[in-house]
């Protein structure tokens, strides 16, 4: 792979970060859209830094897996600081839940899995979008 390919992933990974963090930006929720970026595109590198070292050191015992576990780990303390709890309301559910899908998207770039990411943002966008307008449809 070329170091052309690398800057493409982590462009889709803005563009898509972007795209989800478009619609909590939007919403005025605690995480937006430069938060929504900044996940995926660190996760994407994250990710494409693990399988860059276990292809240049493959001579050693390397277990690239641990790095998307440590993401994983890491994108779940990020997600735990933006749930607010306040008068018997918790807020911050689903904005934490949308870094979470973010990461996802940015280590689905990184493996060059790019339609699954693009697929997968755009249905975090419905979900966040639609099915909220529908919710509060159904809840009056």
């Amino acid at each position: 792979m070329t170091e052309f390919d690398y800057i493409i992933r982590l462009v889709l990974a803005v563009a898509l970060g972007g795209l989800i963090g478009w619609e909590r930006q939007k919403e005025n929720k605690p995480a937006g859209l430069r938060t929504h970026i900044l996940v995926c595109l660190g996760s994407t590198l994250f990710t494409m830094i693990s399988f860059m070292v276990l292809t240049d050191y493959a001579q050693f015992a390397i277990d690239p897996t641990r790095i998307a576990a440590g993401i994983v780990t890491g994108i779940g303390f990020l997600c735990a600081g933006s749930i607010i709890q306040s008068k018997e309301r918790v807020i911050g559910l689903t904005t934490a839940a949308s870094i979470w899908v973010v990461s996802a998207v940015g280590m689905a770039i990184a493996f060059g899995f790019f339609i699954l990411a693009a697929a997968t943002a755009f249905l975090a966008v419905i979900v966040l979008y639609i099915l909220e307008k529908v919710e509060i449809r159904f809840s009056k």
